[in-house]
Formats: structure tokens, C-alpha cells, sequence
């Protein structure tokens, strides 16, 4: 039920005005907040003079940002726009060959800019993995990958590793673990994919020209080696109809949210205020509510522009890379929770669906989700917040699918059948605000820092009940309503006739 169930017109207008003068009201607590603490002691790290036009300091705490698009974007540039014009040129000479001279230019480009130690480590990872790829034996490349990625994550190895390679710039302790892990993951999908190849095994030198394709070499996204080979070595380069007009259009876009995000840090301090807990103590429930949204909104934003730089670069190569990860502000479900959907495929891929099968199965969910979030943490580096973050992100996952149970079981599945599907829809609704919520303060565990979650979570649920805490799960559930009816408008634009075995598998997601 549900896909087909529409709420009246004047209902969706409400909720729309509900939902938009509650963003406007937190907002104005954050402007207010940034503005009359703009010159405290904690603030001098991380918010410094900006745009000169604005007359106004600027947030800049998140080093990977400034990075992006400011302190080495032109080298980011330079490194991708020579890959463009030559894959550009060899693709028209000789189309067959592109591949590896898309690997040859990353190489050489991945040698002059770390060194040849750099070069040396990462290729004695591939042959490491190669070795153990011709094994075809699935937990040894998991046993192998795993123990290589440690090598980097781990102390005292990833210390001794990064002796070698570092000291030349400011960024390159950033590119050598980056490098460093993506390759690892990349080779391991390498070894899992060759593992099922039924004739023969692929060669070194696939590897190395799918691991060395520079625009996703240092930052990503993970692009499968079956995906990857097939594309790569697709010789037949056309071009669909306004593709080019595409390309550029989102190349503008990026741009253009690029510039927004920098305006929008001259008068939002939404990085720098959460550090600050004597500041974050004083302020209002709704204050620290649009705080941690916008920290999560903010992380989806870099992620999109990140990745979609790069997927602009890999279009161009005639390539399709994994899209940007869907919007903070789109999800109420864990299971469509992700930051990076390069990393949540490939850990579907071969962890999550491989272990879990069609997730119906409460042990099997179970398993499946513990060992995808075992590698993530892996992947993310031990710590205890990492710890924190994927216990209570895998036992949303689980919880989920509990309560999906336990509401398909009579008396409680013939009382949802009994009634119309707008008010089932609205039930789900309060659940999935809740949900939603439940995700935001999981994953500002990642974002911010532990005290800055207990508090939030204190705040709007123990202290604030009851006037903040239903509040903000009004206004939130106003959110997920208009959620919910743009996927309802956006299935019937998919299928004008939606079966009904689909329409049972969306609620059953839900």
C-alpha cells in the first residue's frame, strides 16, 4: 500500500508551508548564532576573513572543502583537465587502446606527484592481490584485501608506511591514504571479479590500467572492475542524443552550488558553531536541531560536488560512473542511508546482498549487515566513534526490518488493510519521522564530534519533551510526507500501472 495513495491537494500545501517557515526559523537562530560569536576565541581557527564583496569572516573548518575548491583547486584542475585532452586525443586515434592510456597517464601522473616509494607500495599492492586473484578463491581475496587495507588503517603499520612516501607537500599525507585505499578496494574487486570469471583470469595489466584511471585514483568513487573493464574497453564511442548538452549543464550547476555553499559559509558558521559546546550549550532546541540537519545536508552537498567533478571528468571518458549518493534530505530509510555510493555498491555488491540475499531473513539480515559495517569501519579507520557510529547504523539497518516483521503479522497487517491507503500513509509517516531523525543523530556521530550528538539527542528528546521534541517531529514528518509524494508521482511517471507486487516491495522498503 502506499504508492498509489495521494493526499488531498490542500494537505501537501500545508505541509509545504510548515515545512518551510520551520527551515526558515532554525535558520535564523544559525545566522544569529554566527553573527554575535563571529569573534570568539574558539572561532579564530576556523572562521577567517572571506569574500571581500560581503564584509563578513568565512567558515572554513572543513579542510577537505577548501581543498576541493580552494586551496589546491588549481592543481586539481590542471592534473584533470590533461587527462581530459589526452584520452580525448588517444580516443580518436585509437580508440582500442584508450584504457591504457588512461592507466599510463594516471600512472605517470600518480609518479610525479608522490614519488616513486608511493608508486612502489601501491604496485606491490596489486601484485599482492593479483597473486591471491589467481587462487579464485573468494575468502582469500577477502582475507588478503582486508589484511592489506588493515596494513594502512592500523597502527604501527600505517605509520611506517606513510614514513616512506610523505614530507614533499601539505597534501600528500591526504593523497597517500586516499590512494592507498582505494587502490586496495579497487584490487579487491578486481580478485572477487576474476573469481567468477568461468574462462581463464584476467591479466596484471587489467588491473593496473583499471587502477590507476586518475580521475578516481585519490578521492574516488569506486567504480567495480566488471562495470569499469566493460566500459573502458568499449570501442563503439557515441554519444547519446544532448549528452554533451548535459555534461554541461551539470558542469554549471556544480559551479554554480560551489559559489552558493562558499556565500552561504559567510553567514552560517554551521562547521565551527558544533565545536564550540559552551556556545552549543546555550543555544536554542531549535537551533541545534537545524544544526545537525544542515551538517548532514551540508556532508551530502560536498559529496555530490565531489564526486560530480570527477563523474563530469569520467562522463567525458564515455564512462558511467556511480552517481552522487541520494540526499540526506530524501531519506527516511537506513537502507538507502549512504554518504559515498561508489563504496555502498561495492559493499552491496559483494558483502550486503551477496551474504544477505533478498533481506527477508531476520539472521541472515543480521550477518549480512555486521559484516558489511566490520569493513566499513575498517575502511573508515577503528576508532571509538567509528565504533559508535557503525554499531547503531547497523542496528538501524536490522531494526527496521524487525518492525517491517512484526506490522506484516495479524492482527496488525488485516487493521492496515482495513483502511484507505492515504491513512496508512500517514501512519508510516510518523514512523518514518522518527527514522528520519534516528538517522540524523547517527551519522553527526561521523560528522561532529560525540558530545555534540549526546547533546543534540538530550536536547530534543529527554529535555525538550514534550514542546521540542514533537515539534521538530511535526515539522519533520510534514518533510517526509512530500517526500513520500514525489516518489508517488515519480513511480506513476515510471509505471502508469503499478502491479501490485511492486507496490507491496516499495511499502516492504519502506
Amino acid at each position: 500500500m502506499g504508492i498509489k495513495a495521494a493526499l488531498p491537494r490542500y494537505e501537501l500545501y500545508l505541509y509545504t508551508a510548515v515545512l518551510g517557515v520551520a527551515l526558515i526559523w532554525a535558520g535564523s537562530w544559525i545566522f544569529e548564532a554566527s553573527s554575535e560569536n563571529v569573534n570568539r576565541k574558539t572561532f579564530k581557527e576556523s572562521v577567517k576573513p572571506g569574500w571581500h564583496y560581503f564584509g563578513r569572516k568565512m567558515d572554513v573548518a572543513d579542510f577537505e572543502w577548501m581543498m576541493w575548491f580552494t586551496t589546491f583547486r588549481n592543481h586539481i584542475l590542471f592534473a584533470l583537465t590533461g587527462h581530459v585532452i589526452f584520452a580525448k586525443i588517444f580516443s580518436l586515434l585509437v580508440p582500442k587502446h584508450r584504457s591504457l592510456i588512461f592507466g599510463l597517464y594516471g600512472g605517470l601522473a600518480v609518479l610525479i606527484t608522490m614519488g616513486w616509494t608511493f608508486m612502489a607500495l601501491v604496485l606491490s599492492h596489486c601484485i599482492i592481490l593479483y597473486s591471491v586473484a589467481l587462487v579464485k578463491s573468494r575468502w582469500m581475496c577477502f582475507a588478503a584485501g582486508l589484511a592489506t587495507l588493515a596494513s594502512i588503517k592500523l597502527e604501527p603499520y600505517n605509520s611506517w608506511q606513510e614514513s616512506l612516501v610523505t614530507g614533499t607537500f601539505d597534501l600528500q599525507d591526504i593523497l597517500f591514504y586516499g590512494g592507498c585505499g582505494f587502490s586496495i578496494i579497487r584490487c579487491m574487486s578486481f580478485a572477487l571479479e576474476n573469481c567468477d570469471k568461468k574462462d581463464g583470469n584476467f591479466t596484471f595489466s587489467d588491473l593496473l590500467k583499471y587502477n590507476f584511471y586518475l580521475p578516481f585514483f585519490f578521492f574516488g568513487p569506486i567504480m567495480t572492475f566488471d562495470r569499469y573493464h566493460a566500459q573502458a574497453n568499449n570501442t563503439q564511442l557515441i554519444r547519446k542524443e544532448r549528452e554533451m548538452w548535459n555534461i554541461t549543464t551539470k558542469a554549471l550547476l556544480h559551479l554554480g552550488v560551489i559559489l552558493m555553499v562558499d556565500v552561504f559559509f559567510h553567514y552560517l558558521y554551521i562547521l565551527t558553531i558544533p565545536s564550540d559546546m559552551k556556545l552549543v550549550t546555550k543555544l536554542s532546541d531549535w537551533c541545534l536541531a537545524g544544526l545537525a540537519y544542515s551538517n548532514l545536508v551540508y556532508d551530502w552537498v560536498k559529496a555530490a560536488m565531489m564526486f560530480g567533478v570527477i563523474n563530469t571528468v569520467a562522463t567525458l571518458d564515455h564512462l558511467d560512473p556511480p552517481q552522487p549518493p541520494k540526499c540526506i534530505t530524501m531519506l527516511y530509510v537506513f537502507a538507502e542511508t549512504h554518504f559515498d555510493r561508489g563504496i555502498n555498491d561495492w559493499l552491496c555488491k559483494y558483502v550486503y546482498d551477496y551474504i544477505g540475499g533478498d533481506h527477508d531473513k531476520i539472521f541472515k539480515e543480521l550477518l549480512a549487515t555486521f559484516c558489511t559495517f566490520a569493513i566499513t569501519t575498517l575502511w573508515l579507520g577503528p576508532c571509538e566513534l567509528v565504533y559508535i557510529w557503525s554499531f547503531f547504523n547497523c542496528f538501524g539497518l536490522n531494526f527496521e526490518l524487525w518492525v517491517a516483521k512484526f506490522f506484516s503479522l495479524p492482527p496488525l497487517s488485516t487493521i492496515e488493510g482495513a483502511m484507505g491507503e492515504a491513512m496508512s500513509r500517514r501512519i508510516r509517516g510518523v514512523f518514518n519521522a522518527a527514522n528520519f531523525w534516528a538517522i540524523v543523530l547517527y551519522n553527526i556521530l561521523s560528522l561532529n564530534n560525540l558530545e555534540f550528538a549526546k547533546l543534540v539527542a538530550r536536547r530534543l528528546i529527554v529535555k525538550g519533551f514534550p514542546m521540542s521534541t514533537l515539534s521538530v517531529l511535526l515539522v519533520t514528518y510534514c518533510g517526509v510526507q512530500l517526500i513520500k509524494e514525489r516518489e508517488r508521482r515519480q513511480a506513476l511517471l515510471d509505471d502508469p500501472e503499478p502491479v501490485k507486487a511492486v507496490d507491496g516491495g516499495k511499502e516492504k522498503a519502506e
